[in-house]
């Protein structure tokens, strides 16, 4: 059941708004609660569980600015727009397909003025956006290297799950670029990785602060770390309870849905 994977004046890149109409081939799917809307492919890439489990875990400040890099559908933008306290959201992915269609659903939302989405290769991120310009980075990389597993024949899965347009070490490195002293990134990766995400985030100067496993019911093996670190931070990390998904009968876990009326706002 588990599926994986203010105006900013930070930006060098122009981020223009396309209101155009959902077309073929599209779906305008609702997030928990109805109130925003996201426009995906029926059948390309399509976001999951683990959107809401990262969103979630993100816990950003009234006047800080968040990069979203690897957006995708700009789901996780969206939800930290409409449910957290964060002052800007910048949404930036590498596949312009995806990049057009984000757009149009913040503008679905009317989160225009939330919310920028952009065009760029994280592993060119000093051509974007300006040194030590975010509070905050979220990512949910890739998660199988190149040559692992078989290659989706569909160009935006691929890219979403494999490396192809950009490893872990690509991402962290992006984020030093672009965090402030002691900036935060957060983060989901699949918990058998979890020793390389550890190892990576370090060689990167970003310590891991807070841990949380993922477990799809409470007889699996983990699934995702959900992990936040700190740029130049000290040693230490909290590690939280386990978050379980499902329960033995295979609905929703009170904590998921607890989670779900979290990003509708009614909580």
């Amino acid at each position: 059941m588990l599926a994986v994977h203010g105006e900013s004046d930070t930006l060098k890149t122009e981020c223009r708004d396309d209101s155009s109409p959902i077309r073929e081939g599209e779906t305008i799917d609702a997030l928990p609660g109805g109130r925003f809307k996201i426009i995906q492919k029926a059948k390309g890439y399509r976001f999951s569980v683990d959107a809401y489990l990262l969103a979630h875990f993100v816990n950003p400040k009234q006047h800080e600015c968040v990069l979203d890099m690897g957006t995708g559908s700009g789901v996780i933008s969206i939800i930290l727009a409409t449910s957290r306290p964060c002052a800007k959201v910048v949404a930036l992915d590498v596949q312009e397909e995806m990049v057009e269609m984000a757009r149009r659903s913040v503008v679905l939302n009317g989160l225009e003025n939330k919310v920028a989405v952009c065009h760029g290769d994280i592993r060119s991120i000093e051509t974007l956006f300006d040194r030590q310009s975010f509070d905050i980075t979220v990512i949910n990389p890739p998660y199988r290297k190149l040559k692992t597993g078989r290659m989706n024949p569909d160009y935006q899965k691929s890219v979403a799950k494999h490396e192809i347009k950009g490893t872990l070490s690509d991402f962290l490195k992006a984020s030093v670029y672009v965090l402030k002293t002691s900036g935060r990134v957060y983060m989901i990766y699949p918990a058998s990785r979890m020793v390389e995400m550890i190892f990576r985030m370090r060689a990167a100067s970003i310590e891991p602060k807070r841990m949380q496993p993922v477990y799809s019911h409470d007889r699996s093996r983990g699934e995702f770390i959900l992990m936040e670190g700190i740029k130049g931070g000290r040693e230490e990390m909290d590690v939280l309870p386990p978050l379980f998904i499902y329960t033995g009968n295979g609905t929703y876990s009170e904590a998921m849905n607890r989670l779900f009326r979290g990003i509708s706002g009614s909580l």
